[in-house]
């Protein structure tokens, strides 16, 4: 008999990271005009990847893994890929691409995400978080279309295709390193962006906002974007990235929120029916259960956790028995069934075992 598995912290992680950078969009919205667009995502990763700089350096408990020199070439995938080709794309169309046409074509990055971990990586999947990941996806799609978008620049449409293909492939080579330091990985992340953005913005001659708005940009970028990242980095460790990434397509109803707040708009129906498809998506993933016998490989490895039942093991380092906490160890093969999710642990294939 299958029994109930608690809900991993990586779900709300997911979902919290949602929250914050959907939320900086319209807060992000307010600068525009002051500056050129690559300057201002400039300085928005810069933000990021600086004030997460200062954090890890400021940081006393060491519970994290540091990321293993295997990971470096995965890591660097990940940078390049999300990190200079996709906001490059992107901004190249957004200048031919109306903005409600965009705001649809940036729904397909939960889709590529979801593509790449299962055809590629080989994520499980099955027909409920399949449906689900439709109904978030469909969501997002319909909480963006305005009713008069226009491709008209299919080379700009392709541009922004290209864009969310990047941060596809982003999401999936970042789970590669998700065991590793999650504040580590979203600063490289940060400064790479960030400085190639702004680069790129003052060879084309952009325009600087003034400094208070420098300062503005710097600090939303560390919350929006930074912090954002570091509980996305946490999530892909515990569930995978296509589930992580269809909880992140929430991002635009916390947009939708923040503006309703803040600057008092009102949605009409169609954001109440998306609300609707979103909610019966989360849930169908919320309320998933997959178990089966499954086989544990022989591994070593380092990455935070406690000691669990995949955790069975002695120290051979000082530890002053907190938890979490991180070293190398190993695991030895095992053979068992347990509810889990794809998480560091279950990248297992999916044959003959089920």
């Amino acid at each position: 008999m299958t029994r109930s598995v608690p809900l991993p912290p990586g779900i709300g992680q997911a979902l919290l990271a949602a929250l914050l950078f959907g939320a900086s969009t319209p807060l992000a919205k307010a600068l525009t005009g002051t500056a050129s667009p690559l300057v201002l995502a400039g300085l928005l990763y810069l933000g990021s990847g600086l004030g997460l700089l200062g954090w890890r350096a400021l940081r006393r408990a060491r519970a994290e893994a540091p990321i293993a020199r295997t990971d470096w070439p995965w890591l660097a995938g990940a940078v390049i890929a999300g990190g200079v080709f996709g906001p490059a794309l992107l901004l190249w169309g957004l200048a031919s691409v109306p903005g409600a046409s965009a705001a649809l074509l940036l729904n397909l990055e939960g889709v590529f995400t979801a593509l790449i971990a299962w055809c590629v990586f080989r994520e499980n999947v099955d027909a409920r978080i399949a449906i689900g990941m439709a109904l978030i996806v469909a969501a997002g799609a319909l909480l963006s279309w305005q009713g008069a978008a226009s491709l008209a620049s299919p080379v700009g449409a392709l541009a922004v295709i290209g864009a969310c293909l990047c941060w596809g492939i982003d999401n999936n080579l970042t789970r590669k390193v998700a065991g590793g330091d999650a504040l580590t990985i979203a600063a490289l992340k940060g400064l790479v962006a960030g400085g190639t953005n702004l680069a790129l913005g003052v060879a084309f001659a952009g325009n600087w906002p003034p400094p208070a708005q420098i300062a503005g940009a710097l600090v939303l970028g560390l919350v929006g974007y930074g912090v954002s990242l570091v509980l996305f980095v946490r999530a892909l460790a515990q569930l995978g990235a296509a589930r992580t990434g269809a909880y992140f397509s929430a991002a635009p109803f916390a947009g939708v929120l923040v503006a309703m707040t803040l600057l008092g708009e009102r949605p009409g129906p169609v954001f109440w029916v998306a609300a609707a498809l979103m909610a019966l998506g989360v849930w169908l993933h919320l309320t998933e259960r997959h178990s089966h016998p499954h086989t544990h490989e022989p591994l070593r490895h380092a990455h935070r956790h406690v000691h669990d039942a995949h955790h069975e093991h002695a120290h051979d380092i000082a530890w002053d028995g907190r938890e979490p906490h991180s070293h190398e160890h190993v695991h030895p093969p095992i053979t068992h069934r347990h509810p889990h999710y794809p998480d560091l642990h279950h990248r297992h294939g999916h044959g003959a075992e089920r």
